[in-house]
């Protein structure tokens, strides 16, 4: 009996950068330049963080993502982000976390309610602090800065909080849109707090710049309250692909000018041509 072939398993596409917006447009381009629409696997790791945890942006890069996501109906990154970090809470609590949380608790039926259809699963910082079960009151980031905090040697693979849950999330459906993060571990090293993040799927025009920013301000917490810089940020994606926008889209000119304009450290740089693709797959 013959013994049929089999293609060998993509490699993973690598991409390290000290800046956001370039890190993310280099993904985007990627996938522009490439066949279908799909990444698979991504390890994109991001360094650069400043002395208070920020993260260098591209101000060009990040205002044609977000014209493109408000013109065609998306949220702009700041809203994604904050499914995966409250920033503004965060900022109004002026660095009591215990205030930060306690605003999150009370106002998270406002956010759910104001998108019911994509948020009725919930929020990746409510199952964070709100998991439903486990040590104080299910908040798994008290309980990691807790436990980091209390003594010194703490085991490393107690700093990691899981957002996926197989009670609620094992479900038939064809579609299911939350949750894509699975899981944030957080690695105290000598250069800093280590964040690393993993995804099954990640939408690349929707929500990947969101969701990088995010997990930047996480880990900008994170590291302000364990008293340590933040140092790296990695994630690890299953599939990232573009959905919801083809490849040949004239709207995504101006972003794509810019992206490899910050790419190519240029001032300017010409408009793609057209491109045709397949059809776009059905989200997971």
């Amino acid at each position: 009996m013959s013994k049929s072939k089999t293609s060998a398993a993509p490699e993973p596409v690598m991409i390290n950068d000290d800046n956001l917006s370039r890190a993310w447009s280099r993904l985007l381009l990627r996938v522009l330049d490439g066949a279908g629409t799909e990444v698979s696997p991504l390890v994109l790791s991001v360094t650069g963080f400043d002395g208070n945890g920020v993260v260098p942006e591209d101000p060009a890069v990040r205002q044609a993502v977000d014209q493109l996501l408000k013109r065609k109906g998306r949220l702009k990154v700041e809203d994604v982000a904050f499914t995966i970090f409250p920033q503004r809470l965060w900022e109004m609590s002026r660095g009591d976390r215990t205030r930060l949380f306690t605003l999150y608790r009370a106002t998270f039926p406002r956010w759910q309610a104001m998108n019911k259809k994509a948020n009725g699963r919930g929020l990746y910082f409510e199952r964070m602090v709100m998991y439903g079960r486990g040590p104080c009151d299910g908040n798994q980031l008290e309980w990691i800065l807790s436990q980091y905090g209390s003594r010194a040697g703490v085991r490393r693979s107690m700093l990691q909080a899981t957002t996926f849950d197989p009670g609620r999330d094992h479900v038939a459906s064809a579609q299911l849109g939350f949750p894509c993060l699975q899981q944030v571990s957080f690695e105290p090293t000598t250069a800093g707090l280590v964040v690393n993040a993993f995804y099954a799927t990640q939408q690349v025009f929707d929500k990947a710049y969101g969701n990088y920013l995010g997990l930047a301000q996480l880990g900008a917490f994170m590291a302000h309250e364990m008293d340590i810089p933040l140092a790296r940020l990695n994630v690890m994606v299953g599939v990232a692909k573009l959905e919801r926008i083809t490849k040949s889209d004239p709207d995504f000119a101006p972003l794509v000018v810019a992206a490899e304009a910050l790419v190519s450290g240029s001032v300017a740089a010409p408009a793609r041509p057209a491109v045709p693709v397949m059809a776009i797959g059905a989200e997971s």
